[in-house]
């Protein structure tokens, strides 16, 4: 039987080999860890890598880019990724996108100049097509019952590994710098390398046929490039002026050729990285939408933190780092437990009550609390970031067919990047245009900055918490599987219902 021809949407009970299944598992979730991990490592240090190179002046909107542009890179490399995934196997795009993360890494720690980080950094966002890779593999590699819990767990190493990366990023960072996070984590990238080559076999879905929209992926990288860098210079360059318009309006201009291609290439039976055929789907809209909020959300919240507990409360990197702790506690105990709980209660209960729950943090961290509350309400917020991670990737996952797994998550992976792209400079150029000067010569930020930082994330969660009764259930004792409903243009599966 054709790859085409073969409509098994999940292995059985009995094709499952639980051992192996287990050792990609864990290797799935060391990669997704390291990956996030060496995102996130370096934002306790953004005022370390400031002072790093005095000369170039570098604003608070501006090192925001380190954190940015990565997920900038993510945004244009991930859906291709996860494509050619679907085309030679996931285990070979797996191999050579670790082989080149490996590479961007170990030069990154000798940045010469912020720029060469910053190009650097951008070409480290390949990793995220980590995730994308993983979820395909798992759909393939478990049976029905179990690929909730499997994805759960991923998802909360997304989380899990961010907040990791902030106590011992610090921690490496306040000892020996903060180019010596990136010289610790090299032996562990590489070694993953190794374990995933020796280990992982290669996908049994495969789609040799199909093309991958490379100019989808320009146009989409270069109107979000425009906006990240119109945001990140704003502040010191004036909202109003000529060279921020400028990039701003360059990146409206490129929406206009994006999405007209985008469409026409969907409707010439192409699979566009924007795929509106896919988006047609309740749960693929739905939960795209959410997650985008969820990594403006998070990467609002991380800058912002980190600049309250160095500048506000005078903390060094490493008390900063620690500080940020209660937020990786929230992250570990709720990823777990999702992952138990979503098949019997289903998604759309353990979503809302996460967006809720960060909604809440949000706000309280808002009225700028003591340090003792600025603890237990950053922990609020990293458990409903990781109950609304760890269950909404259902919706996907056990909706469209496995031969267009990769192209789901990997358009998945791209709508996460976008939404954490944006975080980081919105929080960086409000920062930046509520900077105070002391008469010492060093600087503050007025406690406005975090406000409104802070309710603007709070917000953006009430959004998600109100759009998550949108979609259609797949699990718990209410499901209305919403399997087998993508239109596929090879396939013969009934027509998706419309959001």
């Amino acid at each position: 039987m054709s790859n085409e021809e073969n409509k098994a949407d999940y292995l059985s009970m009995e094709q499952y080999n639980r051992s192996y299944a287990f050792k990609v598992m864990g290797i799935l979730v060391g990669l997704v860890l390291i990956v996030m991990y060496i995102e996130g490592m370096l934002t306790p240090s953004l005022k370390s890598i400031v002072d790093t190179f005095p000369s170039e002046h570098i604003t608070a909107a501006q090192v925001s880019l380190v954190l940015s542009m990565y997920m900038v890179g993510g945004v244009a490399i991930t859906p291709i990724v996860g494509k050619l995934g679907d085309i030679y196997g996931k285990k070979r795009m797996l191999v050579i996108t670790l082989v080149i993360y490996a590479a961007a890494v170990s030069v990154t720690g000798f940045s010469p100049t912020f720029t060469f980080m910053v190009v650097s950094r951008t070409i480290q966002g390949i990793g995220l097509s980590v995730m994308p890779l993983g979820f395909a593999l798992v759909r393939e590699e478990f049976p029905k019952e179990l690929v909730p819990k499997a994805q759960a767990l991923i998802s909360a190493m997304f989380g899990a590994g961010f907040a990791i990366s902030i106590p011992l990023g610090s921690l490496v960072s306040q000892d020996l710098g903060w180019r010596w996070t990136y010289h610790t984590a090299i032996p562990f990238v590489i070694a993953l390398v190794i374990v995933s080559i020796i280990v992982i076999k290669e996908s049994r879905f495969k789609r040799p046929d199909v093309k991958i929209d490379y100019i989808g992926a320009v146009f989409l990288a270069l109107s979000l490039a425009l906006f990240v860098f119109a945001l990140s210079e704003g502040a010191s360059w004036g909202w109003t002026s000529s060279r921020t318009l400028g990039l701003a309006l360059g990146g409206v201009i490129f929406l206009a050729p994006l999405i007209w291609y985008e469409l026409k290439y969907t409707k010439k039976g192409g699979e566009a990285i924007l795929n509106f055929k896919l988006l047609a789907i309740r749960n693929v809209l739905v939960a795209n939408v959410i997650l985008t909020i969820a990594g403006i959300g998070m990467f609002l919240s991380m800058q912002a933190l980190v600049y309250r507990f160095e500048y506000g409360f005078g903390d060094d990197i490493l008390t900063s780092g620690l500080s940020l702790v209660p937020f990786a506690v929230g992250t570990f105990i709720l990823g777990p437990v999702a992952g138990v709980l979503v098949s019997r209660t289903g998604v759309k209960p353990l979503s809302l009550i996460g967006a809720v729950l960060s909604a809440t943090g949000f706000f309280l961290e808002a009225s700028l609390p003591s340090y003792n509350f600025v603890l237990v309400y950053e922990f609020l917020i990293g458990a409903g970031l990781s109950l609304l991670n760890g269950t909404l990737i259902n919706f996907i996952v056990l909706t469209v067919r496995p031969k267009d797994m990769g192209l789901a998550t990997a358009m998945n992976g791209t709508f996460r990047s976008l939404g954490s792209s944006i975080g980081a400079p919105i929080a960086g150029s409000i920062l930046a245009t509520y900077v105070i000067f002391l008469p010492s010569g060093s600087l503050n930020y007025q406690g406005t900055a975090y406000t409104y930082i802070f309710v603007i994330a709070a917000v953006l969660f009430l959004v998600a918490a109100l759009l998550v009764p949108l979609g259609q259930e797949v699990l718990g004792k209410r499901k209305r599987s919403a399997s087998m409903q993508v239109e596929l243009t090879s396939g013969s599966a009934p027509s998706p219902k419309k959001a």
